[in-house]
C-alpha cells in the first residue's frame, strides 16, 4: 500500500520565490468523499490519476499513476467537479528534504502553502525561515476542500459579522 505522510504550512514573505522555478498544475476531483478522494492532475506536460484514503493525522493511503495527458485533459474538462484547482508549484530543496510550495491561482489566489513529505510522522526536518504556521490538521487547506470552499470565500465571509 502507498502511504503519504505530509505536513502542511502557510508561507510567509517572498524569500522562497528565488529558490525554484514554478510549474503550472491544473487539477480536479472525480470524488471528494470523506473516506476517499480521486484526483486528476496535469503537472507541466504530464497527466496523473491519484487516489487518496481517509486521513489519519498526517498519514493516509495514496496511489498515484501517470496517465496520458490527453486523458487527463478530457477528464478535467468533462468529468471533474468544478471549479478546478490551478496553482504554481515550486519544488525547493532544503536540508535533506524537498519542500513543495503551492501558490494558488483563480478562486484560491492569495493562498500560499508549503508541504513536506516525511518517512514517518515524527521525522525531524529543517524548517526554512519562510515557513509560517502549521495547517496540517485544518481541512480547509486540503486541495479537495478548496473546490467546495475556495479561499476567496474565506476572505469574503471573514468581513461578515
Amino acid at each position: 500500500m502507498g502511504t503519504e505522510i505530509e505536513r502542511k504550512f502557510l508561507v510567509r514573505g517572498e524569500a522562497w520565490r528565488s529558490l525554484a522555478e514554478g510549474i503550472l498544475y491544473r487539477q480536479g476531483y472525480l470524488s471528494i468523499e470523506p473516506d476517499r478522494t480521486v484526483r486528476v492532475r496535469i503537472a507541466g506536460n504530464q497527466g496523473y490519476l491519484t487516489i487518496k484514503g481517509l486521513s489519519d493525522g498526517i498519514r493516509r493511503a495514496e496511489y498515484e499513476y501517470a496517465i496520458p495527458i490527453q486523458d487527463a485533459t478530457e477528464l478535467l474538462d468533462t468529468l471533474c467537479q468544478p471549479p478546478l484547482i490551478e496553482k504554481q508549484r515550486y519544488r525547493i530543496a532544503w536540508g535533506d528534504a524537498i519542500w513543495e510550495v503551492d501558490e494558488f491561482l483563480g478562486d484560491n489566489q492569495g493562498l500560499i502553502v508549503a508541504e513536506i513529505e516525511l518517512n514517518h510522522p515524527d521525522q525531524p526536518f529543517d524548517r526554512p525561515d519562510w515557513i509560517g504556521a502549521e495547517v496540517s490538521h485544518d481541512p480547509r487547506y486540503f486541495n479537495a476542500s478548496l473546490v467546495k470552499y475556495p479561499f476567496c470565500q474565506w476572505r469574503a465571509n471573514a468581513s461578515q459579522p
